[in-house]
C-alpha cells in the first residue's frame, strides 16, 4: 500500500510539473504576441504578421488575394481572444488576464458592422473600411463571446452571442437541403467551416440558456454536415458547390474537429450513444488520415495549419473528458513540444509546419499561427493539472 501511495504521489507531482511547464510556455508566447503584434495606433488591435511591412498577400478570402493592411483581419484576431479565454479558465491566472480580455473585447467590437441588417461582424474593422461579412468569422465571434460568458457570467456576452447567431442563421437556405454559405451575398458554396462553427455556436447557446430552440439548430447543422460532407470514414470534406452539388473533397483537420466537439456536446446533452460513437469514429479516422499523409519524421501527423490542429485538439479534449482516451492529446502534445524546442525564430515564434526548416524559420509569422500555440499550451496545462486528481 505504501508503494502504491508513493507511486500516486509521484505521478501527481510529475503531472503538476508538466502543467507548470505548459503554462509557462503559454504565457511566454502570449506575452510575446502582445509585445510584438499590437498596433499602438489602433487600440485593442494587432498586426497580421510579425515582422510586418504590410506587403504580405493573404489567400483566405473569396476571390482574389488580399494584401495585408494596417491591422489584422478578424480571423487571426479571434485566435488571441480564444487563447485568452483558455487562460481565464486557470484560477490563479484569472485576475491577470481579465484586463487583457477587456482590451480584446474593445478590439472585437471594432469589426462589428451595424450598417447592414442583421448586425454582424465584417472581416476588417468597420471604421477603417467596408468589407465582406463571412459566416465562419461570425461563428468564431459567437464562440468566443459565449466562452467569455462562461468565464465571467456577464449577460452582455450572452446577448452578443445570441445576436451574432441571428446573423449566422440569416445565411441558411433550403438550397442543397439546408446549411449556410461561406459569406454574405455569395451563394456558390456551403462549406464545412461556416456550418461547423455555426453548429458550435448553437450548442454553446443551448448550454448557456437551456433553450431547446438552440439545441434544435445545433442538430440541424449537425445533420446537414453529416448528410452532405461526411465521407464513408466519418471524416469531413471541405464544401459542397451549389451549382451542381459537387463536393470539394479536401480534408482540413478543423472541419472534422468542429464536428468531433459538437458530437461530444450532443452526447452530453441527449445521452444518445450515436453521438459518442460518431465522435470516436471521427477521432480515430481523422488522426489516421493526417498521420498517414507525408509529414516530418519527428512529428506524429501532418500539421495542415496550427490553428486547424487546435480546433481538432478541442474536439479531442472534449472527448477525453467522456471516454478518458488521452492518446490523441498526447500525440499532438508531442508534436507541439518538438515545434517548441526546434522551430523558434529569433523572436520566439514557431514555424507554421512545426518543423525546423531554415527558410520557414526566417519568414514573418502569422498572428493566428502563434496565438493558437498559447491556447494549446494553456489547454494542456489545465489537462495535466486535472489528471490523477
Amino acid at each position: 500500500m505504501a508503494s502504491l501511495c508513493f507511486g500516486l504521489k509521484s505521478a501527481v507531482a510529475q503531472q503538476s510539473a508538466l502543467s507548470k511547464v505548459d503554462l509557462h510556455r503559454a504565457e511566454k508566447i502570449y506575452a510575446d504576441i502582445w509585445q510584438h503584434y499590437r498596433v499602438p495606433a489602433y487600440a485593442g488591435l494587432f498586426s497580421e504578421n510579425f515582422p510586418s511591412n504590410n506587403t504580405a498577400t493573404l489567400d483566405y478570402f473569396q476571390g482574389d488575394k488580399v494584401q495585408s493592411k494596417a491591422v489584422s483581419f478578424l480571423w487571426p484576431f479571434s485566435g488571441v481572444v480564444s487563447a485568452t479565454n483558455v487562460l481565464l479558465k486557470i484560477p490563479e491566472e484569472r485576475k491577470k488576464y481579465l484586463p487583457y480580455m477587456d482590451s480584446l473585447v474593445t478590439g472585437m467590437e471594432k469589426y462589428r458592422d451595424t450598417t447592414r441588417l442583421p448586425i454582424g461582424y465584417q472581416a476588417y474593422p468597420a471604421s477603417l473600411e467596408k468589407t465582406d461579412r463571412y459566416y465562419d468569422d461570425n461563428g468564431l465571434v459567437g464562440i468566443e463571446y459565449l466562452e467569455i460568458y462562461f468565464n465571467t457570467k456577464n449577460p452582455l456576452y450572452l446577448e452578443r452571442g445570441k445576436q451574432v447567431f441571428k446573423f449566422i442563421i440569416s445565411g441558411w437556405s433550403d438550397q442543397l437541403g439546408g446549411g449556410i454559405y461561406w459569406l454574405e451575398g455569395h451563394k456558390d458554396q456551403k462549406p464545412a467551416c461556416s456550418n461547423g462553427m455555426a453548429m458550435l455556436v448553437a450548442l454553446k447557446l443551448y448550454k448557456a440558456t437551456n433553450d431547446t430552440a438552440y439545441l434544435n439548430w445545433g442538430k440541424r447543422f449537425y445533420n446537414w454536415m453529416k448528410t452532405n460532407l461526411s465521407d464513408p470514414d466519418g471524416i469531413y470534406w471541405n464544401d459542397k458547390k451549389t451549382a451542381d452539388g459537387s463536393i470539394g473533397k479536401r480534408y482540413y483537420s478543423y472541419n472534422s474537429g468542429s464536428v468531433l466537439e459538437a458530437s461530444v456536446m450532443l452526447y452530453q446533452f441527449t445521452n444518445d450513444k450515436k453521438y459518442l460513437d460518431n465522435a470516436q469514429l471521427i477521432a480515430k479516422n481523422i488522426y489516421l488520415h493526417f498521420s498517414k499523409e507525408k509529414h516530418d519524421p519527428h512529428l506524429s501527423m501532418r500539421i495542415d495549419l496550427p490553428w486547424f490542429v487546435t480546433v481538432l485538439f478541442r474536439g479531442y479534449e472534449a472527448l477525453y473528458h467522456v471516454d478518458n482516451n488521452y492518446s490523441y492529446i498526447a500525440a499532438i502534445n508531442k508534436d507541439l513540444n518538438y515545434a517548441w524546442e526546434n522551430s523558434h525564430d529569433k523572436y520566439g515564434f514557431l514555424t507554421r509546419s512545426w518543423t525546423n526548416n531554415p527558410d520557414e524559420i526566417n519568414k514573418p509569422k502569422w498572428l493566428l499561427d502563434e496565438a493558437c500555440i498559447a491556447e494549446l499550451y494553456a489547454r494542456l496545462s489545465i489537462l495535466e493539472s486535472g489528471r490523477h486528481n
